[in-house]
């Protein structure tokens, strides 16, 4: 099949990182994959979550929200506190890809909140949230360290994360939101640098799909997360 902007099945969207993207937070970049593109922040709390208290170990959490811009459609905001089940969700697997490349104990008894904005949305938030995040998070990292507060940045690789799917019986990686919303497999992987896998979801929106299918997603998968690899090095280096 041709894709709706020429890509061949096995390429990204166009991505760029743009590292100190605001002045207030310890870090925060501007990634952009294609038409989506999010805010990426991490701000340092000197207390570490309630239930490691005493402990000596830190702490990642993240939020996520769309302004209401950001869709062709109006988001509507959340109020009084209420956040909708889809960003609740999508939060927490931010905090759980983040986390699992932390060492806590490094980190010592602090807390690294994470806030994923999208500005605009063409598919692929929740993944280009990931990407991002980890350069804000490691970018907060560096101010400490720079600081004199911890001794090393407490990272045990890098994390990124991408999208991929079934659409007309065609695996395809970084579906922007045409390809996504016609997908008869919709996937997103989160993967370290070093090629393990954090979390695979993935559904059978329009049919099953095969063993052989669910390798060849995961192949374009790997090789799109050893690309954002390079770039989030890149930006943390530059």
């Amino acid at each position: 099949m041709e894709r709706t902007d020429g890509r061949q099945h096995y390429q990204l969207r166009p991505v760029k990182i743009t590292n100190d993207f605001l002045i207030s937070p310890h870090g925060s970049v501007l990634i952009e994959m294609g038409n989506t593109k999010v805010i990426c922040t991490a701000c340092v709390e000197n207390t570490t979550a309630r239930h490691l208290t005493g402990t000596g170990k830190g702490w990642v959490t993240a939020e996520y929200s769309m302004i209401p811009g950001s869709t062709a459609t109006r988001k509507k905001r959340d109020r009084n506190g209420k956040t909708d089940g889809r960003s609740v969700e999508i939060q927490r697997l931010i905090g759980r890809s983040l986390r699992s490349v932390v060492d806590m104990d490094k980190l010592g008894e602090r807390t690294i909140w994470i806030d994923c904005d999208v500005i605009q949305a063409d598919g692929g938030t929740r993944t280009a949230s990931i990407t991002g995040a980890f350069v804000a998070m490691v970018e907060a990292m560096k101010k400490l360290k720079e600081d004199g507060e911890i001794d090393e940045i407490p990272v045990t690789g890098c994390v990124s994360a991408v999208s991929v799917g079934v659409v007309e019986d065609q695996p395809l990686v970084d579906l922007c939101y045409e390809e996504d919303s016609r997908a008869m497999v919709d996937m997103n992987v989160v993967m370290t640098d070093k090629g393990e896998f954090i979390e695979i979801q993935g559904t059978g929106e329009d049919r099953p799909f095969t063993p052989a299918e669910l390798n060849e997603l995961l192949a374009l998968a790997a090789e799109g997360c050893r690309q954002l690899h390079e770039i989030q090095k890149e930006t943390i280096n530059g």
